[in-house]
């Protein structure tokens, strides 16, 4: 998938220690796409960030724009605040 990102997506990829690659597997293969506010969506995938440490990688995306952008990027141990169950 072609996307964009934001000079912030690319400090917080950095600041928060979060490969591109991985970045890059959540946008082409996320788990789950929810709903987020201002018409985004999060692209996120539960990662194996090694030695047994599981994050929720959340890519919150403008779909609105052609490629879409990612205006942000950011792990979380809180899967149960953001994961939604099938309904």
């Amino acid at each position: 998938m072609k996307y964009n990102l934001t000079e912030h997506t690319e400090k917080e990829l950095a600041q928060r220690q979060i490969p591109r690659n991985l970045l890059e597997d959540v946008m082409n293969s996320p788990q789950q796409i929810v709903h987020e506010y201002f018409g985004r969506r999060a692209y996120q995938s539960k990662l194996d960030f090694g030695g047994g440490r599981f994050f929720l990688v959340r890519a919150i995306v403008d779909e609105s724009t052609e490629p879409y952008t990612v205006v942000t990027v950011y792990r979380t141990s809180k899967m149960n605040k953001y994961w939604r169950d099938p309904s």
